[in-house]
């Protein structure tokens, strides 16, 4: 592990030598087996069903991490699973996902699906990446992954094997004995063929592929990106990307002694590239708390246990979870952390300042996405951290703040400080090729190798970078744009304040307005009209005060805890075109908001009475998001 306190010390990495010419790994089992030879004994991977600090857990070190993914890659390619071929897992977190992650891309892509999409999205993403194997649970009490499973394969024929997990094999009896007696029924309506993973891996040699690895790099991965309406995009990740982002870790973050806890799903690149590859390259021991992770039942309550357990020196999380963490005391002996790594969201100051006040560890904010395999940048663990930047580009990776024309041509290069668009190329970004779909590759890339982002952001003069919003998620207020992210901050200020979303909602004058959805701190109670006058108090341009705020029970997230803007979306255009409906008179509500591929939100309305149509469009006309009559 070399320091990481700042740009001198990433300069000095990148003045060692050419990334190329650095010893690394091919193929992904190379670099498995690399750490088995070297760390063979030590813990690799740790995984407890329940959330109790004293429940019962399974660990694996290299060596039978190593003994497992080669059983599960040669059951993979003796189900006809070659290089191109494609093995999806719908999993939550098990030691079973690490291993067939692991193995599908040993032997083949490796396609990890998000199980809170639901059916008939799984089955698009079968159906897009052509998938032949399936790795899903065995029904289950409390999870509806399985029933999820079938009713996507009757929708995705091209599947020709189901391999499932039994999440009863980590209990304990009499908790064991009673899973047969009430595990729920999942008919099966398709085709494939159904077996056990973990019985058909058992029959696998575990000291040798049964096949020849392969012999240079290639495209290894398939994620799909983060959106749960609509087609989600499906990113192709090589070997070089993903040990590439290892490599970082093992570089700057982690070494063999270090601890990891993961409550973040391996469906998401945050926990299959900075985490798990992360380990495999330095040897260090990765912890996965509940299938569910942060969102497991008690996985909170017990966190500072937890910790505590496992001798934790590393916690990976994103900002709703410190938000959570933070409504509970620190009742456990911490003091085996040494950082925490946060993602996936921008983090509000007075978040930073509570955990470290409550802990005395310091919170390290990291950018990447899964369009560049991962990594980006991240602040300097040994040096300063600038709280609300996403810290120094890591070494390697060239970041630059670009006008762009759309079409791949540079308008100009942002000066110090000035917002463009934040342009990537680093050894995880596949140049040309960065979605499965070749059109949506058109335009990505700014000189045919910066991968445009869709991040708005700048540039210090110590050289960090800031992230001040999405160019999509920008509120255009009469072409005025605002950056939601002024609003969030101002509102999360307020003591009584978990989470903020701030969006734009349809206007007839203006196009669109600032408006706010806000999440409470449990037990805590302020009226809308406090947080409007600590609104107006606290942002400093008055165009983007919110003209309406609204207290929800929970905002939407997406399974890694970013606020999920569409829904907010979708519930403003709702309740923006009722009000504008009713005030004219009209005997019409709308009935549901939905995403269209190519027109985005749709207001799909349904009559209550009569209605003049000419005047309808008239007023509707006003807005610019379309409308359609529901069926």
């Amino acid at each position: 592990m070399g320091k990481f306190s700042g740009l001198a010390d990433r300069n000095a990495i990148e003045g060692e030598m050419p990334y190329e010419k650095r010893d690394l790994p091919v193929t992904l089992y190379q670099f498995l087996s690399r750490t088995r030879d070297a760390h063979g004994e030590r813990n690799a991977i740790s995984f407890q069903l329940l959330s109790d600090p004293g429940a019962r857990a399974e660990t694996l070190t290299w060596s039978g991490l190593h003994g497992r993914v080669t059983q599960a890659a040669n059951l993979f390619r003796s189900l006809g699973i070659g290089e191109k071929d494609v093995v999806a897992y719908l999993l939550p977190n098990t030691i079973e996902t690490a291993v067939t992650l692991l193995g599908g891309a040993v032997a083949g892509i490796v396609n990890p699906i998000n199980p809170l999409l639901d059916a008939e999205q799984i089955a698009a993403i079968l159906r897009e990446t052509k998938a032949k194997v399936l790795v899903t649970l065995k029904a289950f009490p409390k999870t509806d992954v399985p029933q999820k499973a079938a009713a996507a394969l009757k929708l995705a024929p091209d599947v020709k094997t189901v391999l499932e997990v039994d999440l009863n094999r980590y209990l304990s009896p009499p908790k064991s004995w009673i899973v047969p007696l009430i595990r729920p029924k999942n008919p099966v309506e398709h085709k494939a063929v159904v077996t056990d993973f973990n019985a058909g891996c058992a029959r696998q040699p575990a000291d040798r592929l049964t096949f020849a690895d392969s012999t240079g790099d290639r495209v290894a991965a398939y994620f799909h990106t983060g959106g749960t309406t609509g087609m989600p995009k499906v990113a192709q990740h090589k070997y070089s990307g993903m040990i590439y982002n290892g490599w970082l870790g093992g570089k700057l973050l982690f070494d063999e002694t270090d601890v990891l806890i993961c409550p973040l799903p391996l469906f998401h690149v945050f926990a299959a590239y900075p985490v798990l590859m992360s380990v495999i390259a330095s040897g260090a021991h990765m912890v996965m708390p509940t299938p569910a992770g942060y969102r497991g039942d008690g996985v909170f309550d017990n966190f500072w246990k937890l910790i505590e357990r496992w001798h934790v020196s590393f916690l990976i999380t994103v900002p709703t979870a410190i938000a959570a963490l933070m409504q509970r005391p620190v009742d456990a002996d911490v003091s085996s952390l040494k950082i925490a790594i946060s993602g996936s969201a921008p983090l509000p100051l007075e978040l930073y300042s509570r955990f470290e006040k409550a802990t005395g560890v310091q919170i390290a904010e990291g950018y990447g996405l899964t369009e560049a395999t991962c990594l980006v940048s991240c602040n300097p663990v040994d040096g300063a951290k600038k709280v609300g930047s996403v810290g120094v580009p890591l070494p390697y990776c060239h970041v630059r703040i670009l006008h762009t024309d759309g079409n791949g041509g540079v308008r100009k290069e942002c000066a110090i400080d000035e917002v463009g668009e934040i342009c990537v190329s680093n050894p995880g970004v596949f140049e040309g090729s960065t979605y499965t779909e070749i059109d949506k590759n058109r335009d990505l890339f700014a000189e045919g190798r910066y991968l445009r982002t869709g991040d708005l952001g700048r540039i210090d003069p110590d050289g960090y970078l800031w992230i001040t919003g999405r160019a999509k998620d920008l509120i255009i207020r009469g072409g005025h744009n605002i950056d939601p992210a002024e609003i969030e901050e101002a509102l999360m200020g307020h003591p009584a304040v978990a989470f903020v979303g701030a969006i734009g909602q349809p206007d007839a004058f203006a196009g669109e307005l600032p408006c706010a959805y806000v999440e409470l701190v449990a037990g805590a109670q302020v009226s809308v009209d406090e947080l409007m006058e600590h609104a107006k108090a606290h942002i400093r341009e008055r165009a983007a005060v919110p003209k309406h705020i609204e207290i929800l029970p929970e905002l939407p997230k997406t399974a890694v805890g970013k606020i999920f803007k569409p829904d907010l979306r979708k519930r403003a255009i709702q309740r923006v075109y009722d009000a504008a409906l009713a005030e004219a008179g009209f005997a019409i509500r709308v009935r549901e908001v939905t995403e269209d591929k190519k027109r985005g939100l749709v207001a799909r309305l349904e009559k209550t009475g009569a209605v003049d149509e000419e005047a309808l469009k008239h007023k509707l006309g006003e807005f610019t998001r379309p409308w359609e009559w529901a069926q």
